[in-house]
């Protein structure tokens, strides 16, 4: 495939948000610093990621034809066959953009190694252009990533990159019917998460954490620490039941399982409203998980394809 053109991802600084929220900046400043927070960090972060966009656009302005998105436009952005992705942020943004793009070459690039960890940010701005010009060339290799996918009876589709929620809105309970393997049972819940191996770091590891402490405190003994980590390309999920209530009407004989091509987590909603399935921890990104949807959650058909770095 020969690559023309750049599509360059960004999201909102802390900085541009605030600005949004008090409408500018002299107002945010005012806020920040009257609840003893410190404005310039704010500012030092915001001009940080400035200098970043600038030295990526340049980059990719000098090699291909480049377009620059917003993240909340991702959605409704219509991306070509012979598009490089450039995701410019923290992680978060790696994991979002993946889910819109299918196959095409991800390129996610940390604008400020010194604030953000960057665990799936192959580059900064002084190594973007080389790692550009690679792909452009086709010289250059990915590291696939397996995702979740959530389809319902009603046709809405939802994928992962890290991982999924089922339950209510708000902190109230879920009421579902759940189906895994040769099991079915009725529960309630705060909710389920389902993990990629990408994700098996982040929201699952901290249930895992939970488990491990509570077991420990009211066992009064040491325990090992819960330690499951799935590989990013691993063709398979994980599961867990958050805080499972045993009642006459709910059991709680599955609480966590293995996902895997040929056997799929389902789930029919028993909750009037405010059931809901989102994806990757942004609570805007859903789709409605009321009484008499059924979702069927397993990997989905596409990998995302996040390049690597090479000397």
């Amino acid at each position: 495939m020969a690559f023309e053109n750049v599509t360059v991802v960004i999201g909102k600084t802390r900085l541009e948000q605030l600005i949004d929220r008090f409408h500018t900046k002299a107002q945010a400043r005012f806020y920040i610093e009257h609840a003893g927070g410190n404005f310039q960090e704010y500012e030092d972060e915001h001009d940080t990621f400035r200098r970043s966009l600038d030295f990526v656009v340049g980059a990719a302005g000098r090699n291909a034809k480049m377009k620059l998105v917003e993240r909340k436009f991702l959605p409704n952005f219509l991306f070509s066959e012979r598009d490089v992705v450039v995701a410019l942020g923290q992680d978060g943004l790696v994991a979002n953009t993946a889910k819109y793009i299918k196959d095409l070459p991800l390129l996610g690039v940390n604008p400020d190694p010194k604030r953000n960890d960057g665990v799936l940010l192959a580059f900064t701005s002084a190594t973007f252009e080389a790692g550009l010009v690679g792909v452009l060339e086709n010289r250059f290799r990915c590291k696939e990533v397996t995702m979740a996918q959530a389809v319902t009876n009603d046709g809405q589709k939802l994928l992962a990159f890290n991982d999924l929620f089922v339950g209510p809105a708000t902190h109230t309970s879920a009421r579902y019917q759940l189906s895994f393997a040769s099991n079915s049972e009725i529960q309630s819940s705060s909710g389920l998460i389902v993990s990629t191996g990408a994700g098996s770091t982040g929201w699952l590891s901290s249930v895992m954490n939970m488990s491990s402490g509570v077991y420990s405190t009211f066992h009064h003994a040491r325990t090992n620490k819960l330690n499951f980590k799935m590989n990013w390309d691993d063709d398979r999920l994980a599961f867990v039941v958050r805080e499972p209530f045993l009642s006459k009407h709910s059991q709680i004989s599955v609480t966590a399982g293995i996902i895997t091509p040929t056997r799929p987590l389902r789930l029919e909603s028993q909750m009037p409203f405010n059931g809901v399935i989102f994806s990757d921890g942004i609570e805007s990104d859903f789709i409605q998980f009321n009484a008499g949807c059924k979702v069927e959650i397993t990997l989905a058909n596409q990998k995302a394809n996040i390049v690597q770095y090479q000397n």
